[in-house]
């Protein structure tokens, strides 16, 4: 139980509690709003009619005649069908955690190397019966979860937790996180300068990348063909997180710079791989090459590293790039303007 003094406080952390099972729509934000002013303007006719304000008893009893706060984000959430309104957000959390935070782990790690341990050497099937077993196990484990779901809406149990469900036990508010947080901001912008200067030595301090093989390593011509479109980019680095703290209100802004950061990443990944490889020769472009003719297979290593990095750089920045635009669109549909529909509060 909170020791709070404020019986407010009552309040906020019920709709924390709401918004934890609300569905991640895009009118969350907006359903949770009209959540909070119907609320408020419930206590705020009782202080009226009572001409004091309200202790915690009062906050907790006007609270507990709303509902259990999974019971009110069932109300305010879409329809369903097999599983109804009220149970239906426990069991998204519970299908969620089964499914993709234990068996798809559970799989990953232990069926499937145990799989290609037994496998013989044929790698190939073993993760195919990897992926069939996991498949059989999700849709298996889906099927149980809904069924128990199934049997617990029609036999009414829900109808317990609006009982013994105590407004005084919800657990305390906790601290919003900015949406940038301003020590990582300052550690950004620290890291892509640092990255900018050592760009602009590398022409004159070969060193600072190759190190003692700069005695017999030097750089092929396609470096310096790449050099501009990096050091333009490491200027961008350089503007995102400075605009993040020069305008801090812009909500918008850092994950839209993330987005555009990686687009141009890849593009100049894309470039690099393209220029590095398609040659009229059928040859590829070596990244360095041997000063003499002494250091030529230790030039054909390092390009072949070099390459390989590139690769998976390039995969890397693709799944990075996916994972923005997500968060990007999260932020631009969160920011919509709040609708007009009315969210009522009182149990039906």
């Amino acid at each position: 139980m909170s020791t709070t003094r404020n019986p407010l406080e009552l309040v906020d952390r019920y709709l924390q509690a709401v918004r934890f099972w609300l569905p991640k729509t895009a009118r969350q934000n907006d359903l949770f709003a009209e959540l909070g002013e119907d609320l408020r303007s419930q206590i705020e006719a009782r202080e009226s009619e009572l001409s004091r304000p309200l202790d915690q008893a009062e906050v907790s009893a006007i609270l507990k005649h709303c509902g259990a706060p999974m019971v009110v984000a069932a109300r305010l959430g879409p329809r369903r069908y097999l599983v109804g309104p009220t149970l239906y957000p426990i069991y998204m959390f519970v299908l969620k955690m089964v499914l993709l935070w234990i068996m798809v782990p559970v799989f990953i790690f232990i069926v499937g190397p145990t799989n290609v341990a037994s496998s013989n050497g044929d790698f190939g099937a073993a993760v195919l019966n990897t992926i069939g077993d996991l498949w059989s196990g999700l849709f298996i484990a889906a099927g149980v979860i809904t069924l128990v779901f199934a049997i617990l809406e029609r036999t009414h149990t829900i109808a317990q937790v609006e009982c013994k469900w105590d407004p005084m036990k919800l657990p305390p508010v906790r601290k919003e996180e900015r949406k940038s947080s301003l020590v990582t901001t300052v550690c950004q912008l620290a890291f892509a300068w640092f990255g900018l200067m050592w760009l602009l030595l590398l022409p004159h301090y070969p060193v600072l990348i190759l190190g003692p093989a700069a005695a017999f390593l030097k750089a092929a011509p396609i470096v310096y063909t790449i050099y501009v479109p990096l050091v333009l980019l490491a200027v961008v680095a350089i503007l995102r997180p400075a605009i993040i703290l020069a305008r801090t209100d812009w909500s918008w802004f850092p994950p839209l710079a993330e987005l555009v950061q990686s687009v141009l990443g890849l593009a100049l990944l894309n470039f690099v791989l393209s220029a590095a490889i398609r040659t009229q020769g059928g040859d590829w472009h070596p990244f360095v090459v041997a000063a003499t003719t002494q250091f030529a297979k230790v030039a054909t290593i390092v390009n072949a590293s070099i390459l390989i990095s590139l690769y998976c750089a390039w995969l890397g920045l693709c799944i990075a790039l996916l994972v923005h635009i997500w968060q990007f669109i999260r932020a631009v549909r969160t920011g919509t303007p709040r609708s007009q529909q009315p969210a009522s509060l009182q149990a039906h």
